[in-house]
């Protein structure tokens, strides 16, 4: 993600043939690092490419030499004054502006199953689903989601006001079984064990990580997919880990509700500037988890 400072009539946009990293940099030169192989490229679109404007530039939507450059994350330094129009800008090349405040945050997510292989769920169309739902809700303070696809927990569920962690309600069937053994070495959790050639599963112990059904070569573990919801996390000053209140969840539509639960209670009884996990611990989780339970059972 590259930003052009004001001012900027040229900048050299580059390709390496190594890696295929494309990038603008505001040296011009005919032989330039790579900013991620750090190979000794020669120029392949540019240098000196004139930019007609350099406001569509920092956003970077310009197009040049038919090629488009990488949308950014942020972009620094613009004036109060210019944020219609940079907004107006950004939303002819199809980016959004996000927030701060006290409100809804950008929904934060991992890769999940469509790109890891760890992945339990499809992270991506859920967090643009809870993005559609909830992004922008004014509340009485900053209110966080954040999406991960398995118990490796790249994200850090956890951390957020409402976490969402991909896992799996596992099913074992015996017959299909041919006992190697892969299954329970796979298992971190130490929830199964081999006795006298059949799998044992301590239900107690299982966290859901679908890991035995990842590593079974003959498809002798069936695996749903669900959703591990974690409240009232906190990071920063004062570190706090979401609670999960609930079982597996295993649809959208029991998801939804829940969350819709909690950020109904946080919009109900917080104080202004106060996280969530400040609300439970001032009011009391009794109530909340009530209104979960009831949200859970569709009631």
């Amino acid at each position: 993600m590259y930003y052009v400072p004001d001012g900027t009539k040229e900048c050299g946009y580059y390709e390496c043939k190594k890696c295929g990293n494309r990038f603008l940099s505001m040296q011009t030169m005919k032989r330039i690092p790579c900013p991620d192989c750090e190979a000794e490229i020669d120029y392949e679109i540019g240098p000196d490419e004139s930019l007609e404007d350099v406001l569509d530039t920092a956003e970077l939507i310009e197009k040049i030499e038919g090629e488009e450059v990488e949308k950014m994350d942020e972009i620094p330094f613009i004036k109060v004054e210019e944020l219609a129009e940079v907004k107006e800008a950004l939303a002819k090349g199809g980016v959004g502006t996000g927030v701060c405040g006290p409100r809804v945050r950008t929904v934060t997510a991992c890769q999940g199953s469509e790109v890891c292989p760890s992945g339990c769920i499809d992270t991506y169309t859920l967090a643009k689903e809870l993005d559609e739902r909830y992004f922008g809700r004014e509340l009485p303070h900053k209110f966080k989601f954040g999406v991960t696809g398995c118990q490796n927990n790249c994200l850090k569920a956890e951390e957020n006001d409402v976490g969402i962690k991909g896992g799996m309600n596992i099913e074992y069937k015996e017959d299909d079984c041919i006992s190697c053994g892969v299954c329970v070495k796979a298992c971190r959790q130490d929830a199964l064990k081999m006795v006298d050639g059949k799998i044992e599963l301590d239900a107690q112990k299982c966290n859901h990580c679908g890991r035995c059904v990842k590593s079974c070569p003959v498809d002798a573990w069936k695996g749903t997919p669900g959703y591990i919801v974690s409240f009232g996390g906190t990071f920063g000053n004062n570190i706090y880990k979401g609670e999960e209140l609930l079982p597996l969840i295993l649809d959208k539509e029991t998801l939804f509700r829940v969350t819709d639960a909690a950020i109904n209670f946080f919009e109900k009884n917080a104080n202004p500037s106060e996280r969530f996990r400040k609300t439970l611990q001032r009011v009391g989780e009794e109530d909340f988890r009530s209104q979960l339970k009831d949200a859970y059972e569709g009631q």
